[in-house]
């Protein structure tokens, strides 16, 4: 007993220990607990099962800037994914397509995953890879420039499409989750038509965990954490889910240096095997730090579908009298 709350105890505080500051260039969720295929490839087919998911976030909802002309809004985030496990071969297989929003910039990727699962002690551990192409299209037009005149300054919508690739680990157990992965290791970099100009794409590390403690029959606490880091900054998101019946839930959550979050969902709808196929969630963020450069609230929203377990039939017994035995 005692280890399973030292380990609910690290999951809530282990984000102290990390520097505060860090550059978001991957796209933001606040439900990612939910998400966890875009974060690490060896969640494909970890579930067990096979899901369709569209993930949509709008982040600083109403954002302006103080010149109208700029025409510049929120961020936006969709998210389309689909991860089932290939049982025969202990393993599984995840796609997804990403479109974040930026106003000058549009980030595009289409990655596909795929997972190898070992079974190991009372869980299963999980390796993946993934790789696909990342699409990043910049309009110039809309930055404003300290200095009009200067040379090196770009005009016009630009494009560029560059490989990228991820690699992770992760344990699941009935109880608890942990998992680490690294994204964009192959650094792409996307040149535009002044030479100097360089986007890379930073190597991101991630690393998740969860534990499901059950309260009684019906009630069951879930302490999440997700820690971020580009190497040389860290930032950490923390959560708390509580669930009934397996099929509502609602909890808060903490984004270090930006917001407090709302989170409620529910699983509904019944298939032939009795299970609750859809699942919906919906976070509210309300900005507490940095308010002065961002509009106060984001959202987020979650549909997705779990498809039936295939049940092969069982193969009809054909007797004939030449092999029945007298």
């Amino acid at each position: 007993m005692k280890k399973k709350y030292s380990l609910i105890l690290i999951i809530l505080f282990i984000g102290i220990l990390f520097k505060p500051a860090f550059a978001q260039q991957d796209s933001q969720f606040s439900q990612y607990m939910f998400n966890t295929l875009f974060f690490n490839p060896a969640y494909a087919g970890a579930e067990g099962f096979s899901r369709f998911q569209l993930h949509y976030r709008n982040q600083w909802t109403g954002y302006s800037t103080s010149n109208s002309a700029d025409n510049l809004g929120a961020i936006t985030t969709t998210n389309f994914s689909f991860t089932t496990p290939i049982s025969r071969l202990r393993s599984g297989v995840g796609v997804y397509v990403n479109q974040d929003k930026n106003s000058p910039i549009t980030n595009l990727e289409a990655q596909v995953s795929y997972a190898y699962h070992y079974p190991l002690k009372n869980g299963k551990l999980s390796i993946g890879l993934r790789g696909g192409m990342y699409n990043n299209v910049t309009d110039f037009d809309k930055y404003r420039f300290v200095d009009s005149g200067d040379p090196l300054i770009s005009t016009g919508r630009q494009t560029a499409t560059k490989p990228d690739l991820a690699a992770g680990l992760y344990y699941r157990t009935e109880k608890y989750y942990m998992g680490i992965s690294i994204n964009h290791i192959v650094h792409s970099k996307f040149t535009y038509d002044k030479v100097s100009l360089i986007n890379a794409l930073a190597t991101h590390a991630y690393f998740t965990a969860g534990y499901n403690l059950d309260i009684n029959y019906e009630w069951v606490f879930t302490p999440s954490v997700l820690i971020k880091s580009d190497i040389n900054t860290y930032q950490f998101s923390i959560s708390g889910l509580l669930t009934y019946n397996r099929n509502f839930w609602g909890g808060l959550s903490f984004n270090q240096g930006d917001a407090a979050i709302l989170m409620v969902g529910a699983n509904f709808g019944k298939d032939k095997q009795g299970n609750r196929p859809f699942r919906f969630g919906y976070s509210f963020d309300f900005i507490i730090k940095g308010v002065q450069a961002k509009a106060r609230t984001s959202s987020e929203v979650i549909l997705s579908y779990r498809l039936p377990n295939f049940i092969p039939t069982a193969r009809t017994l054909t007797r004939t009298p030449r092999f029945r035995q007298h």
